[in-house]
């Protein structure tokens, strides 16, 4: 994506930037009853030029009313006025009330005229506009239970977390670690292999081109930032490929970096797992109990093996990325497969290598793993059967979920009550792309890996979905999916299911793109022609894309559209925002966002976007409404 122009901000900045409030002219704004308009010239042909207004950015009539509402008929909204406000519609108090006032005073750099502080329409069009003052989810803290089991949650989590970029040829480091760690994914993959002289364990994709990183560097910055964004325990899956000895040093090196917030179990099986209440601020081990170590032949692939395996087009992913595919669509072809195609197939044994068995593994690393990862053979589903004396992970790639979901969708459901499904990509994904998550979730999979390195509709699925419980990593799963019936039945994916609530969107306005992009970004001639596809991610029945008539030549487009959306489960579900420029061509990128359906905060509501790779934009944003009936 083009860079902003020469002195002009950087287009996209942490969170919690506040917008810039409009603080020229403000006054004169407020008189005319709109907001000051730029103009913005294009070449046309060689001799002429076009001028195009900004665009007129009059307050919507719904917001009128609104303030007409709660002011009481008078040109002034004072503090009280706006306590009653955000009684009704923001649950604030009295004290936040007055702040907010003073706030929108100094954003839009006015004093008032007469005795108190007080807003006017445009100042309260100012208050709902911005997402600092006015955000559309109701919570930003840990606001759900955190004392039920781990089982009891979905985890953000992350698959072959040291890589950079591709499957195969990436480097690794622990800047990704790093980066994942900080937007507050709570689950770190890690493939353990012996160096190159067989003394020491490197991190890196097995048989690939990825440039290894070492083990002890990876850990001590997962240390380092491990809580940065969230107190709940980190858990590192560690894919174990090393000899006894090599383990044992894992051992020692876990020790001496994590020291008294490595948390492991007196017993050796545990019956229940923990809660994230009580690892607040501690950090678990989770693979396989080390009994074998695998030595593949003929060390890494070659250059000429990779590279036939790249599709056309997947070198460069475009700014969308595929749109996420439908999860019916998914268990439908798997129902095709025969039953001998739904094996258990252990992730990282090749039947034709050769292997070196062990059975001396070291008791000291052994110790150390507190989620223990299953090693079932035969049918998949009898890997899903639980053990009442002992609970573990089982790890299954998207394919083989798919296949078992099929037919056997509530044995998926009954085994994560208790125990730990971890979901990752199919090995073709040599890109780094993502699948449907929902397959995972709607089974109760709380470990459904995903690779933040990538980007695409399917990851601004996962930041969204995370937003959730205040962002700490960790999202209680609903009630349906965690009971049993006194006949014993579970919930079932795949039942028909009625309509709970019917969410419904309007869609006011859009601004900022003429300040986070070039002039000429989205067409060289004139301005913009933007529109906007809304709807939701979740259950197939919930899942649906709805689009605005696109707006033509204007940066401040204003679409005045609502959609309603029937939700028969709520509880998962994600609301979808793309904003597209409408081209001949092909359209372009103007920001995405998603956000958990069941935090949005009724109401109008400021609705800041995102770029492609998730990095939130400085100006731009959507002026959005509200509704469960």
């Amino acid at each position: 994506m083009p860079k902003p122009d020469k002195g002009a901000p950087p287009r996209a900045s942490p969170p919690h930037t506040p917008p810039p409030g409009t603080e020229s002219e403000a006054e004169a704004a407020d008189e005319a009853g709109v907001s000051a308009v730029e103009m913005g010239t294009y070449k046309c042909c060689i001799f002429f030029t076009r001028r195009f207004a900004l665009g007129d950015t009059t307050t919507p009539e719904d917001v009128r009313v609104l303030f007409s509402r709660f002011a009481g008929g008078s040109p002034y909204m004072g503090a009280d006025d706006l306590r009653r406000y955000l009684a009704a519609w923001g649950g604030a108090d009295g004290e936040v009330a007055e702040q907010v006032v003073d706030r929108v005073l100094q954003d839009r750099s006015r004093t008032p005229r007469f005795g108190r502080p007080a807003l006017t329409v445009d100042d309260f069009m100012h208050f709902l506009f911005s997402e600092d003052l006015n955000p559309p989810l109701r919570h930003s803290k840990v606001h759900q239970d955190m004392n039920a089991p781990l089982s009891h949650y979905f985890i953000y989590t992350g698959h072959n977390s040291y890589l950079t970029g591709n499957q195969l040829s990436s480097d690794c480091s622990d800047a990704p670690i790093i980066k994942a760690l900080q937007i507050g994914v709570r689950v770190i993959e890690l493939d353990i292999w012996p160096n190159s002289s067989k003394d020491d364990i490197d991190v890196l994709h097995g048989r690939t081109l990825t440039a290894p990183v070492s083990l002890i560097k990876c850990l001590r910055s997962i240390k380092e930032y491990a809580f940065v964004a969230s107190p709940y325990p980190v858990i590192i899956t560690l894919e174990d490929h090393l000899t006894p000895d090599l383990q044992a040093k894992v051992a020692k090196m876990v020790l001496e970096v994590f020291g008294d917030i490595l948390y492991y179990p007196e017993s050796k099986h545990l019956q229940e797992f923990p809660s994230p209440e009580a690892l607040k601020g501690r950090v678990l081990l989770s693979t396989k109990p080390p009994k074998e170590y695998l030595e593949a032949k003929g060390g890494t692939m070659k250059d000429r093996e990779i590279e036939p395996q790249f599709k056309k087009g997947e070198r460069e992913e475009a700014a969308w990325g595929v749109e996420v595919p439908d999860i019916q669509d998914e268990m439908q072809i798997a129902d095709r497969q025969s039953e001998d195609d739904i094996l258990y197939h252990e992730r990282g044994l090749d039947d034709n290598d050769s292997q070196k068995v062990c059975k001396h593994a070291a008791p000291e690393y052994k110790h150390l793993i507190t989620i223990k990862a299953g090693k079932p053979k035969g049918a998949l589903v009898d890997a899903l059967k639980n053990d009442p004396d002992k609970v573990r992970r089982l790890s299954l790639s998207e394919q083989e979920l798919a296949k078992v979901a099929a037919r056997n969708g509530p044995n998926i459901v009954s085994f994560t009550h208790r125990n730990m499904l971890r979901i990752y990509p199919k090995g073709t994904r040599f890109n780094s792309s993502n699948y449907n998550p929902f397959l995972g979730w709607v089974h109760g999979a709380q470990m459904v890996a995903f690779n933040m390195q990538g980007h695409g509709r399917a990851l601004w699925l996962m930041y969204g979905f995370y937003k959730a419980n205040g962002g700490c990593g960790y999202v209680k799963k609903p009630d349906f999916l965690m009971q049993t019936c006194p006949d014993g039945k579970v919930f079932d994916p795949k039942a028909d299911l009625p309509v709970k609530a019917t969410l419904k969107v309007k869609i006011y306005m859009g601004e900022g793109w003429h300040k986070d992009f070039k002039q000429t970004h989205f067409d060289s001639y004139s301005p913009p022609d933007f529109y906007v596809k809304v709807g939701i991610a979740g259950v197939p029945l919930d899942s649906v894309m709805r689009k605005t008539k696109a707006v033509e030549d204007n940066w401040v487009p204003v679409w005045e559209e609502e959609f309603a959306f029937p939700l028969t489960v709520p509880e998962i579900a994600v609301l979808r925002v793309e904003v597209h420029e409408q081209d001949v061509s092909e359209d372009d990128f103007g920001g995405q966002t998603a956000l958990p359906v069941e935090e949005l905060r009724p109401g109008i509501r400021a609705v800041s976007l995102f770029d492609h790779k998730g990095h939130k934009f400085r100006n731009v944003k959507l002026l959005m409404r509200f509704e469960f009936t």
